[in-house]
């Protein structure tokens, strides 16, 4: 077992599933500067060790899985050229990082605006009953844009998330509602959430890892990509990925049929 604490986010590795908390539960576990900084760090981390075969992502405290950008420190880039800025999601999402190892999210209480730079980018999420999702910055008169296209790549309905984003802080997406869009895949009773999400994160560890991750980043990328590209890289990591995996696949060639 591994473990590290930063300042804003908590790390541990127990039996090849990493859990990443966030942990700014007195500011609703928005982002800041730093957190933005230590969760890039920590997805570096989990890309570049092997011992790592699935992540699970979930929140401290009893409020809130993450509610966008602190408003209190706002936005960091602002001294930045205006040409030269990058979004904070850039460093947020796992797979803007080059993460193909699978992502668990478990979500609980409020998931606002800029929580759906971890959400968009995970492989699986699932929620306790108490979760709602939603989107305050048109209440702030601020331009929503990325959070709900990674929303719309998702396949959440175009109609649902337009009223996601130009309803704000009055239109609450509830858990059912969000398993009914496919922004979640299961709910659960807010108990047994974390459980729940390390369960699902260890029976994918437990898969050959380069299995998973090639399928990972296939499934992904043809989310983008023609798909015409999204066949032939679907070969190509086909054979790249199984390569390791053919004497396993010969040794049960061997093995008698059930009849």
């Amino acid at each position: 077992m591994t473990g590290a604490d930063n300042a804003t986010i908590s790390y541990e590795l127990v039996d090849n599933v990493a859990t990443v908390t966030l942990n700014r539960p007195d500011r609703y576990n928005s982002f800041n500067e730093q957190m933005t900084l230590e969760v890039q760090q920590v997805w570096q981390r989990v890309r570049g060790d092997d011992d790592v075969h699935a992540v699970v992502v979930r929140a401290a405290g009893g409020n809130a899985f993450c509610t966008g950008l602190d408003v209190r420190d706002g936005p960091w880039w602002e001294d930045v050229n205006v040409w030269s800025r990058e979004d904070p999601g850039v460093r947020l999402g796992p797979k803007q990082q080059g993460v193909w190892k699978p992502v668990v999210a478990a979500v609980h209480g409020m998931a606002a605006g800029g929580a759906m730079y971890f959400l968009n980018e995970s492989d699986i999420i699932i929620c306790s009953d108490d979760a709602t999702f939603f989107d305050p910055h048109v209440n702030g008169g601020i331009v929503s844009a990325l959070e709900p296209v990674g929303m719309l790549q998702r396949g959440v309905p175009l109609g649902d998330v337009l009223r996601w984003a130009l309803m704000g802080n009055e239109e609450r997406i509830g858990a059912e509602t969000a398993m009914r869009l496919g922004i979640v895949t299961e709910v659960v009773p807010r108990e047994e959430l974390w459980k729940r999400a390390d369960d699902i994160a260890r029976q994918i560890a437990a898969r050959r890892p380069e299995a998973v991750q090639g399928t990972v980043r296939a499934i992904w990328e043809a989310v983008n990509q023609p798909p015409a590209v999204t066949r032939a890289n679907g070969l190509l990591y086909a054979h790249l990925g199984n390569g390791d995996a053919r004497p396993q696949i010969e040794k049960n060639k061997q093995k008698p049929r059930i009849r």
